[in-house]
């Protein structure tokens, strides 16, 4: 027997360990990276596995040594197919001091319902 959720697709759920909005399919919290619910059957690998990642941007800042420190913010904003912003976020801030590098990584993670890849042999929807 599953324990898996059957809800619709899209549905969100807060992590009771890191407070972050998820989707109420996730097994494992995808920000904190902790198990939320047992299910029988799914290996870790196949819990957190995306079935595919359409967008992922990486980049890297490195700070000149003989320039004044530098701050900076980290925002990500969502918008719809009519350009509405549906949402924003600032997920860090810092600051860069002479020969200081960051590096920034940016990923789109999709989830098909009831694909094995994703959920493993024992799907949301199963």
């Amino acid at each position: 027997m599953s324990t898996a959720r059957t809800s619709a697709p899209g549905s969100t759920r807060t992590c009771p360990h890191c407070r972050t909005t998820i989707l109420e399919s996730a097994s494992v919290c995808p920000a904190c990276k902790k198990y939320l619910r047992f299910d029988p059957g799914v290996s870790t690998r196949a819990v957190t596995a995306p079935s595919s990642i359409p967008l992922r941007v990486e980049g890297t800042i490195r700070h000149p040594a003989d320039a004044e420190p530098w701050e900076y913010s980290v925002v990500v904003s969502v918008r719809n197919e009519k350009g509405e912003e549906i949402a924003r976020h600032v997920v860090g801030v810092g600051a860069l001091h002479p020969t200081d590098q960051r590096t920034f990584t940016l990923a789109v993670e999709m989830f098909a319902p009831g694909d094995p890849k994703s959920y493993g042999k024992t799907g949301p929807n199963r």
